[in-house]
Formats: structure tokens, C-alpha cells, sequence
């Protein structure tokens, strides 16, 4: 018989006693009667049946749905971001025993790919503030720990996360320096200026200002608030097929501030190949 999403849930917080706080109060939190944690204070949270804990008390949105989501998980599972992943596995390698967490995981795919070529991963946690995306990663239950949270009060008691991974996701550098451990490593993917820039060009052909991407703001504040260590640049092109195309369109935010006019003329002027242009940095507490 299978093994229940809630059971995975179940043995993974038991074996991890020491990893969780509560974000509302930052005590412990320990697994209480098997379907919850909870802390001294009384604040608990409780497992879905999906294996699941929302962590946020007040309402949270986002604007990545499970279409788009899913869009996401074809291109990945078919081998979009695929030497970015070889990249990050070979960086990781050299470490051991290792809590890593996604901070704004998505769908779960990229940290499930990524800790397919390591066998020196201690815990693998993904959260998002997607419920729509956590939903979907509870399908990777034997592999991970999925849940929703925010990245401005990670629900993690400090110095216990030996590396963030922050992908394409937005970053709150002090709550990283807090959970991180004191040789913890964080690596940051962000998108370098040929990134995606096919899709670009299609998407916003009447708007010059949105053809050209510079990834200065974001580079220059990680490189304030952590001490980069190494970064590299990550450069190739994926074919496109008329199988994956539709995929690689709905994957992207870039649809977002696109006219309809415009993803019409996208999804009936496909291109050849598409861009992938990443720096990742590779960064410890400052």
C-alpha cells in the first residue's frame, strides 16, 4: 500500500525537532499528536491532508496560479533550467549533511531535480507563498517538505539551514542571515540581460523599455547585505517544439504585463529557440 502524503509529512517534522519555530511568537515548535506543530504558547499549525501547514495567519495571494504553475513544471521536468541545475549540484557537493530550503519553490520541480544528483541532503523544504504551488509540490511528499509561508518571517529557529536556495524569487536578506548557520551557503539565481529575451521581444514588440532587462538593483543590493563568494554566469538556448512552446509561454510573468493583442501574435509567431541567461551567486552571511 502507499504511503500517505500525511504520513511523509508526519515522519519528516519527528525526525526534525530542532528545525521549526513558531513565526508569532518564535518558540519551538514540535510535532503535537502527530497533526500539527505547535509551540508553548498554543499557536498551532496543522497538517494537511496533502501533508501540508499553512503558516501565515492573515490572507496571502499570488499571482502564480496552478495554470501557470503547471506550465512551469512541463518546461522544468523537460529540461529547461537543466545546466543550472547541474551548476548548483556540483557547488553542493562539496558540503555534507545539509537542511536545504527553497525559499519560493513554486511548483517543488527545481529543488526535486536538484537533489536528485546529491546524496548529502540531510532535509529538502520548499515553501511559497503560492498556495496553488505548494498544493502542486505535496506530489514530490516522498522527497521534500512542502508548505506556505513568507519569506519575511520564515518559520525556521536560527542558524538551521545550512543553504537557501532563492531562485527567481524575491529575497529578505535579514531573515536569511537569521536562519542561515554560520557557514551556511546562499544561492541566488537571477536572470542575466539575454534571459528569456526571444519571449521579451515577442510579448512587448511596441514597447522598447520592457525589451531590455538590467539585473543591477538586484545584484547590487545582495552584494550589500552577503558576502559573495563565487558567482557564475550560465548561458545556452533550448529548442522550441511545437509541443513545448505553449508551455514556455504560460511558464513566464513576462505574460503578465502583455496585451492580449500581443499573446495572440506569441502564441501564432513562434520562435526557434529560446534563451536561457542566469548569473548565480553564490553568497555567506556578511
Amino acid at each position: 500500500m502507499l504511503k500517505k502524503k500525511m504520513t511523509y509529512a508526519q515522519e519528516f517534522l519527528a525526525a526534525q525537532p530542532d528545525l521549526f519555530e513558531c513565526p508569532k511568537c518564535h518558540e519551538e515548535l514540535q510535532l503535537v499528536d502527530v497533526q500539527s506543530l505547535g509551540c508553548v504558547n498554543n499557536h498551532r499549525y496543522n497538517l494537511s491532508k496533502k501533508g501540508t501547514i499553512h503558516f501565515p495567519d492573515h490572507h496571502v495571494s499570488s499571482d502564480y496560479d496552478k495554470e501557470m504553475l503547471e506550465h512551469r513544471r512541463f518546461m522544468i521536468q523537460s529540461g529547461l533550467y537543466q545546466p543550472i541545475i547541474k551548476t548548483l549540484q556540483a557547488i553542493l557537493k562539496e558540503y555534507q549533511h545539509q537542511v536545504i530550503v527553497d525559499m519560493g519553490c513554486g511548483e517543488g520541480s527545481f529543488l526535486i531535480e536538484l537533489i536528485k544528483g546529491l546524496d548529502n541532503v540531510d532535509a529538502a523544504i520548499g515553501f511559497d507563498l503560492s498556495k496553488d504551488g505548494v498544493l502542486l509540490a505535496s506530489d514530490y511528499a516522498s522527497d521534500g517538505f512542502w508548505f506556505v509561508g513568507d519569506i519575511t518571517a520564515m518559520p525556521f529557529q536560527n542558524q538551521s539551514v545550512d543553504c537557501l536556495l532563492n531562485i527567481f524569487s524575491p529575497s529578505h536578506y535579514d531573515e536569511m542571515s537569521r536562519v542561515l548557520t554560520n557557514d551556511g551557503l546562499v544561492i541566488k539565481v537571477i536572470p542575466e540581460q539575454n534571459y528569456l529575451k526571444e519571449m521579451r521581444m515577442l510579448f512587448y514588440r511596441d514597447k522598447e523599455d520592457k525589451q531590455n532587462y538590467s539585473n543591477e538593483k538586484i545584484y547590487n543590493k545582495f552584494q550589500d547585505s552577503m558576502k559573495i563568494i563565487d558567482e557564475k554566469r550560465c548561458t545556452y538556448t533550448v529548442p522550441v517544439t511545437s509541443e513545448n512552446y505553449e508551455h514556455m509561454l504560460g511558464m513566464s510573468p513576462l505574460m503578465w504585463g502583455a496585451s492580449q493583442a500581443a499573446k495572440e501574435y506569441a502564441l501564432n509567431h513562434p520562435f526557434k529557440e529560446l534563451t536561457v541567461d542566469v548569473k548565480i551567486l553564490i553568497a555567506k552571511k556578511a
